[in-house]
């Protein structure tokens, strides 16, 4: 398996998982950025993150911004903001052509609204594979590395026993 993991962070625990994500496969880890950076004032970062969602907004991505072309699986991970995934990971999906690849979504949050994460990925990608979602409290704290691979064995299995790529 050929693997990229593409995560936005914006207080470090989403990127913490995907550094969880890499050391359990050792996919090749890029991480994306608003052209603009979110406020620092929590009130003022809702207020912010609220309008965008509503919206649809896509920021402009600064970063390396990674093509998943010779990639066979990609990891996309974001905050879970509003019950669903931060308007830069959207930018990186809607412009990239993720057509027949294996993806799996993951998200950090802080007991917030529940969504649904992989029906938004899948949303933006339609003829990808979406897999079911990792979702952490936090970065996921001293047992990540369990939370992790208890979920790439679940969400794996069906691609790595045959390659069926449909079960989800």
């Amino acid at each position: 398996m050929k693997a990229l993991i593409v995560c936005y962070s914006y207080s470090g625990n989403t990127y913490r998982v995907a550094q969880g994500i890499q050391k359990l496969t050792g996919a090749e880890l890029c991480q994306i950025f608003p052209s603009q950076p979110y406020p620092v004032v929590f009130s003022q970062l809702l207020e912010q993150v609220k309008r965008e969602v509503k919206t649809k907004y896509r920021p402009p991505l600064i970063g390396n911004l990674r093509s998943p072309r010779e990639f066979d699986t990609v990891f996309v991970g974001s905050p879970n903001w509003c019950g669903t995934i931060a308007p830069p990971l959207a930018s990186w999906l809607r412009g990239n052509d993720l057509s027949g690849k294996w993806v799996l979504p993951f998200a950090s949050h802080c007991g917030g609204v529940a969504g649904d994460i992989s029906g938004d990925v899948a949303a933006l990608c339609p003829k990808a594979q979406v897999g079911p979602a990792l979702e952490v409290l936090g970065d996921g704290g001293g047992r990540l590395e369990e939370i992790v691979a208890l979920w790439l064995e679940n969400a794996l299995g069906p691609y790595v026993q045959g390659g069926n790529r449909n079960a989800s």
